[in-house]
C-alpha cells in the first residue's frame, strides 16, 4: 500500500498535464489545422473579475453586464448605444473567433443593429452601429433595420473594408461599401442560440458561417479571397438604437490561434529554398513535441518509481535498526 499511493498520485498528475498539453491545441475540427485558444480574445460567464472589471476587455457607453446572462451593448430603448473592446490588439496570422449574440425585442418595428470590428482604432463611439466611422479595418454590420436597399431582405449582415478615409454609407445600408454579405431572415428572435464564426487565413480568405436555424447547422454567409485585416487591429463589438430599438447582447465569445500544417503555396520549386515564417516554425515545434512529450512523461513517472523505492528501502532500514537497538 506504501508503494500504490505514490504510483497512483503520479499517473494522476501525468494524466493531468497531458491533459492541459491536449486540451492547448487540436481545437479544431480540421485534421490538417492545429489550434490554439486565445484568452486575451476569449470571453465567458462572469465576464468581470473580483474587482468588477475585465483583464482582457474594456466596456462603455450604455453596456449593461449581467454577470449570469449577457453583456447588453444596447437595450430595447430609444437612442441607446454601447460597446465592448478588447484591451490589447490581435496580432495572429491565421484565426477563428466564434461568437455567441442574441438579438431580440417585443415590437414589430426594431433596430439599429450591431457590429464586430477588427479595426486599428479602439473604444472609438460614433454613429455606425455605436462605433466612429471612417475607422481602418474589418467592419462586420449586422444591420436589422432597412433603410434604402430595395430587393434586400432584412435583418441583412455584411463586411466592409475600412481605409481610415472612406465614410460608411449609411442611408443605403452600406451598399457602396459591400464587400460581401447575406440575408438571414429570422435572426432576431431566432428559437436557438444565435452564433456567428469569422475565419481567416492572412491574404488568402474571410469566412464567415451563421448559426440561427438549428443547433449544429452551420450556413455560409459568404467567403471571400484576398481580403487583409491589418496585421494588429483590436477586436471589439458595438451596437445601436435610435427610435425603433431591441437588446443587442453578447454571450460569449472564443477566439482561436490557427496553424495550417500543409499551407498552399508552402511547397518550393525545383532549386529554391523555402522561407520560413514565425507561423511555420511555432507549427514545427508543436509537432515535434508531441513523441518529447510522452518520452518526457516516461522518464518522470520512471523518476518517481525510483524516488518511492528509495523512500519505501530507506523506511524498512530505519525500522530495522529502531527494533535491533
Amino acid at each position: 500500500m506504501l508503494l500504490a499511493r505514490p504510483w497512483t498520485s503520479l499517473c494522476l498528475l501525468a494524466g493531468s498535464w497531458t491533459g492541459a498539453w491536449a486540451r492547448s491545441g487540436g481545437l479544431s475540427e480540421d485534421p490538417d489545422i492545429k489550434a490554439i485558444s486565445l484568452r486575451t480574445h476569449s470571453l465567458e460567464q462572469p465576464y468581470l473579475d473580483s474587482d468588477m472589471q475585465s483583464r482582457w476587455w474594456d466596456f462603455g457607453g450604455d453596456t449593461i453586464i449581467r454577470t449570469d446572462k449577457y453583456i447588453r451593448l444596447a437595450s430595447d430603448k430609444p437612442s441607446r448605444d454601447g460597446w465592448l473592446f478588447s484591451r490589447v490588439p490581435l496580432t495572429a496570422t491565421n484565426w477563428e473567433i466564434t461568437f455567441e449574440f442574441k438579438i431580440h425585442g417585443q415590437g414589430n418595428l426594431y433596430g439599429d443593429g450591431f457590429a464586430m470590428w477588427l479595426t486599428k482604432q479602439r473604444a472609438q463611439p460614433g454613429n455606425v452601429f455605436g462605433h466612429a466611422d471612417k475607422f481602418e479595418g474589418l467592419g462586420l454590420f449586422f444591420d436589422t433595420y432597412k433603410n434604402n436597399r430595395p430587393g434586400t431582405v432584412f435583418p441583412y449582415i455584411m463586411v466592409m473594408n475600412g481605409d481610415g478615409n472612406t465614410a460608411y454609407d449609411k442611408d443605403n445600408d452600406g451598399k457602396a461599401n459591400e464587400v460581401a454579405g447575406c440575408s438571414a431572415r429570422g435572426i432576431r428572435n431566432a428559437q436557438v442560440p444565435t452564433k456567428a464564426r469569422l475565419t481567416y487565413f492572412q491574404e488568402q480568405s474571410l469566412k464567415l458561417e451563421l448559426q440561427y436555424k438549428a443547433v449544429d447547422e452551420w450556413t455560409q454567409c459568404f467567403e471571400v479571397a484576398n481580403f487583409k485585416v491589418p496585421p494588429v487591429a483590436y477586436l471589439g463589438f458595438s451596437a445601436e438604437t435610435g427610435e425603433l430599438s431591441d437588446n443587442h447582447d453578447i454571450i460569449n465569445i472564443k477566439a482561436l490561434n490557427l496553424y495550417k500544417k500543409n499551407p498552399a503555396g508552402s511547397i518550393p520549386s525545383s532549386g529554391s529554398t523555402e522561407r520560413k515564417t514565425g507561423s511555420s516554425m511555432t507549427r514545427e515545434k508543436m509537432d515535434s513535441s508531441g513523441g518529447s512529450w510522452t518520452w518526457f512523461f516516461i522518464k518522470f513517472v520512471l523518476f518517481g518509481l525510483a524516488l518511492t523505492g528509495a523512500y519505501v528501502g530507506f523506511t524498512v532500514y530505519r525500522t530495522r535498526q529502531r527494533d535491533r537497538f
